[in-house]
């Protein structure tokens, strides 16, 4: 494996934003395809789809998955985090609405910077960096402040859902970054979520009552297959390469950019509508990618 990188090149760039991009569109797919299968059973049955490819990639590549290199336990914890996440941001969108539910979901960059600051003081972020992470979170709020409002009713559990979902998906970060994970081959780190996630996804979809397959008509089949292939096996093999070689924290920053991304395609897609507040939600997102990827003086 190559050295680590203190900062984010061109090449690390570049891939995040095509990652936001791709995980943008995917939640527009994820929406279709929830018209025939329900969302749980979806991403159990997407991991399941993504796991042989990723084992076949791997034997292609001659990249060992199963070999004793003590990653075991750290990726069975990796694995766990990630199917809990997924099942807690689906469950949490039953008791409150998606605009709340991206505003909670993410916070995560900041568990990220949090777990990087105390485990890993090389990639601690200065006051600068920290304003920027706070910057482009207030561009995710902007966007979808016109639909948010004090909770009522069982809201407040859907948004506790939501932010747990949050600390999952940061604290999946950090624990593949300190663990043996960040020595292991990308392939390996994501196989572990891939593999325990297409086991429990489904069983956490039967314990919440999901109804499963309600009308698969062939393009939700291929909304499925795309989300499989393009964004289980591809974009998150891509996202777990990042993390192996780039800054943790400041790769977390780009992921703001996908709430903004998926409210452009839904208004070109699905006809959704775009706030007012788009144009100034994606300045304060960029200036705080700026910020957080500044190089220190």
């Amino acid at each position: 494996m190559t050295g680590r990188r203190a900062h984010l090149d061109a090449l690390a760039m570049t891939v995040m934003v095509g990652l936001c991009i791709l995980w943008g569109l995917n939640q527009v797919a994820a929406k279709l395809a929830n018209a025939g299968i329900s969302p749980v059973m979806q991403a159990g049955l997407r991991s399941a789809g993504a796991a042989p490819l990723l084992w076949a990639w791997s034997a292609w590549r001659g990249i060992p998955l199963f070999g004793r290199d003590g990653t075991l336990m750290a990726g069975l914890a990796a694995g766990l985090l990630f199917a809990g996440e997924f099942a807690l941001i689906f469950w949490g969108l039953e008791y409150t609405t998606a605009s709340r539910g991206v505003v909670f979901l993410y916070t995560a960059p900041f568990v990220v910077a949090v777990g990087m600051h105390v485990l890993v003081p090389a990639e601690r972020l200065n006051r600068w960096q920290t304003i920027g992470l706070v910057l482009a979170f207030l561009g995710v709020v902007a966007a979808f402040a016109e639909t948010l409002a004090l909770p009522s009713g069982q809201q407040w559990l859907g948004d506790s859902m939501l932010l747990v979902s949050a600390v999952m998906w940061g604290a999946t970060t950090v624990l593949v970054r300190v663990t043996r994970l960040g020595k292991a081959s990308a392939e390996k780190t994501l196989f572990y979520q891939l593999a325990v996630s297409a086991a429990l996804l489904p069983l956490a979809s039967l314990a919440l009552g999901e109804k499963g397959f309600t009308d698969p008509t062939p393009l939700v089949w291929a909304l499925l297959a795309w989300q499989a292939v393009g964004v289980a096996f591809a974009s998150y093999l891509a996202w777990f390469w990042l993390i192996t070689r780039y800054p943790a924290t400041k790769l977390s920053a780009f992921s703001f950019l996908t709430p903004l991304f998926g409210m452009v395609f839904g208004a070109w897609l699905l006809d959704e509508r775009i706030t007012p507040t788009l144009g100034l939600a994606m300045v304060l997102v960029a200036a705080g990618i700026w910020l957080v990827n500044r190089k220190k003086a």
